[in-house]
Order: C-alpha cells, then structure tokens, then sequence
C-alpha cells in the first residue's frame, strides 16, 4: 500500500523514479489513476458519494428538474441556432449554385461521403477503450442517484418542451 496524492491509500505499486544527470523523474500512470479515481470525486470532492444520504427525496427530484430544466432549454435554443446555421448556409450554397456562381462537383461530393462513411463505421468497431470506461462510470452514478438522475431527465424533457 502506498499513499495517494489526494491523502487515500493505494494498492498500487509506487511511481517508478528514474535519475538522469542529477535530475529524478517519476513516471505516473495516468490510466491507472483515472480508474481508481472518478470523475465525479474530482469535481465534487472526495467525500461526494450518492446524494441519497445527504438531502431528502423532495429536494433531490427539485434540485434534478432544475437543472435538468436549464439544460434541456439551453439545449434546445443552442439546437435551434446550429439548425439555423447550417440550414442556411445550405440554402445560400443551393441559390449561388442555381445562379451560376459556384459550380459544385456532386460526384466527387458523393465519393467523399461515402469514404467518411467508410472510415466512421471502422473507427466505430474499434471504440476506445476510455470510452467504455466512461460509460460504465456513468451508469454507476446514475444507479447511485436514481431520484436526482430521473428528477434531470423530467427536468430535460421538459426544457426541451419550453
């Protein structure tokens, strides 16, 4: 057992120390530390666990919808700009084409999306392995703070609605 940077105890081996020329360095495996650390410990406190224990239902499912609330509308007003923008900017490209201004190659257009597509669907199949991590995480704070997370997503929903 070692002692952590953040005061707890690790059954990690130590950082390995290396001396060059009067210098030591230690190497730190950050993937190590990002799996016994959580992202939620390290945004609000060690001591931060399931809210089950701190407040009472009422004030979870409040503090939930109300935040669930702003960013469902902030979702919502950000959604609507970017549909606007790219709307738009695809109806100047459709007019300044019918004009005669900008010719567009629809063929190589084509060929490009495809090859996008061909690459995504391959990136696909190989996810990084951080990002299962951060789902698992994820899944475990939301199974540890079932009323507050269902109190966001009525919250969220009905952002999305105002």
């Amino acid at each position: 057992m070692c002692l952590t940077a953040l005061g707890g105890f690790s059954h990690a081996p130590p950082p390995t120390k290396f001396v060059f020329d009067d210098d030591s360095y230690e190497v730190l495996d950050l993937t190590e530390y990002a799996r016994r650390h959580h992202w939620w410990n390290r945004v609000f406190g060690r001591n931060s666990g399931p809210i089950v224990e701190k407040y009472s239902v009422a004030t979870q499912i409040v503090m939930g919808g109300v935040t669930g609330w702003c960013a469902g509308f902030l979702f919502q007003k950000v959604g609507k700009l970017a549909a606007t923008a790219v709307g738009g900017g695809f109806l100047l490209l459709q007019i300044a084409s019918h004009s005669g201004y900008v010719q567009v190659d629809w063929k190589r257009v084509e060929k490009d999306v495809n090859k996008a597509k061909k690459q995504l669907k391959k990136r696909a199949n190989k996810a990084a392995p951080e990002i299962n991590t951060l789902i698992e995480e994820s899944t475990e704070f939301i199974k540890q703070n079932i009323v507050v997370s269902s109190g966001f997503v009525g919250g969220f929903l009905l952002g999305l609605a105002s």
